[in-house]
């Protein structure tokens, strides 16, 4: 049976009656504090730009809000693990699911950054930081392509791209999982494409077929000095303060 809008506007009306004594608005709710807008600025948070995920703010205003101090919290949904990383910082326990590879990934990886480097580690990243050193290396790594994706660079920045994960495996297990994190948190900054929910977007100097509307990414960042930003604001987040707390909590005997 074919449903008109008219009658799907009758039902959300209908709906929003029968829920209304129970539905509160709260304007303090606006979109930078609840989307990922808030943890652009945000030290760790907005190292990979999870466009899906909501904000750590959210996350404590809530904790505050309820006043929940104690206890364990279950995100079934843990995506990029905002709010897991968020209620650890505040002496929470949390345990989070998530099945897409690309969050379990960026999850481990924080949690590797914050916990399981060494001195000589740190070193290392801050050499790969100021120093190209995978661009004369001998060894390269193929870049594996889905049809989807085929192209997505320009040349220049696929041999990049290339050269820099042959370097990668001449590095322990530790720096290697960072090197490509800091990959893939600037992959579509380097890219002829965007990702605009569902769909994935090409710029017109990728020499694909466009629509009846060019589309123009703006700047495509050259390899070298994304990658080379993206090493240092880690680093720079993993710097020690008098004021932020550990990016999980330290476990006590």
């Amino acid at each position: 049976m074919q449903v008109t809008l008219n009658e799907i506007e009758q039902l959300n009306s209908r709906l929003e009656k029968h829920f209304a004594t129970k539905s509160l608005v709260q304007l303090s709710l606006t979109r930078s504090l609840v989307s990922f807008q808030a943890n652009k600025t945000r030290p760790v948070y907005r190292w990979y730009k999870y466009k899906e995920a909501f904000s750590a703010a959210l996350v404590e205003f809530l904790f505050q809000k309820y006043e929940v101090t104690r206890g364990k919290i279950l995100d079934p949904f843990a995506g990029s693990g905002t709010a897991l990383f968020a209620a650890s910082a505040l002496g929470i326990d949390a345990d989070g699911i998530e099945l897409l590879l690309i969050g379990q990934q960026i999850i481990a990886t924080k949690k590797l950054l914050d916990e399981g480097l060494t001195a000589q580690d740190l070193a290392t990243l801050r050499r790969w930081a100021t120093e190209p050193v995978w661009r004369n290396g001998a060894g390269a790594v193929s870049l594996p392509e889905l049809r989807i994706t085929k192209s997505a660079y320009p040349e220049a920045t696929r041999q990049a791209i290339e050269k820099f994960l042959g370097a990668c495996q001449k590095e322990n297990n530790r720096i290697q999982v960072v090197l490509r994190f800091a990959l893939l948190c600037v992959l579509e900054t380097i890219s002829y494409t965007r990702k605009d929910g569902q769909y994935l977007r090409w710029d017109y100097r990728s020499g694909r077929r466009q629509g009846k509307k060019r589309f123009d990414k703006g700047e495509i960042q050259n390899f070298e000095r994304a990658i080379a930003e993206k090493l240092d604001e880690i680093l720079e987040d993993l710097q020690p303060t008098t004021t932020q707390a550990s990016f999980l909590p330290t476990a006590t005997a």
